[in-house]
């Protein structure tokens, strides 16, 4: 089912929302968040900035789920269904900024793939990346059409399949941006 079309206004209110509930998340996690380990580093330096290293910390959780942001009720009673929306629940790791939390264990690849997210944030700041996420899910009806994600997917497909292979996270992302593909 399509997404219900939203006026320029609730777009701008959605955005707002998101950002909100991201910086809260990140100020909630970063608390007790841990910086990379030295083999998360060497595993990741090759690939990423050393900007977003430093500034990336990391929080596994155990036992629980980060939740669904609250405005999701909100977005279900303009029409939205439930199960269109993202659910935080299924995710193996969500970015908020620079703090990562994990549902489970990590291997590289997931950490890789987050860390292509806090290239983003570093690149875009927050409201821009919120305003491009939501953007990206409106005009492509589901999370796997989000530009910011298929980016990322793609940038940790690459690493996962030669990690002897060394690109930049940080260029790839740029050109991205460069190309207006977000």
């Amino acid at each position: 089912m399509p997404l219900p079309k939203l006026k320029d206004a609730q777009i701008a209110w959605v955005i707002k929302q998101v950002a909100a509930y991201i910086e809260r998340q990140r100020q909630m996690y970063r608390r007790w968040a841990v910086p990379l380990d030295p083999n998360q580093l060497a595993a990741m330096r090759p690939f990423c900035p050393a900007s977003a290293l430093n500034a990336a910390r990391l929080a596994v959780l155990a036992g629980e789920r980060v939740s669904n942001p609250p405005f999701y009720g909100e977005l279900i009673r303009i029409g939205f269904e439930a199960g269109s929306l993202p659910n935080f629940a299924f995710m193996a790791a969500i970015t908020f900024v620079d703090t990562v939390v994990f549902h489970e264990p990590f291997a590289n690849r997931v950490l890789f793939h987050e860390l292509v997210h806090v290239v983003q944030y570093e690149k875009l700041e927050l409201m821009e990346f919120a305003a491009k996420y939501v953007r990206g899910f409106l005009n492509g009806g589901s999370y796997e059409a989000i530009p910011l994600e298929r980016n990322a997917y793609e940038l940790d497909g690459r690493f996962a399949a030669e990690v002897t292979k060394i690109f930049s996270a940080a260029g790839e992302v740029q050109a991205w941006i460069d190309a207006g593909r977000f």
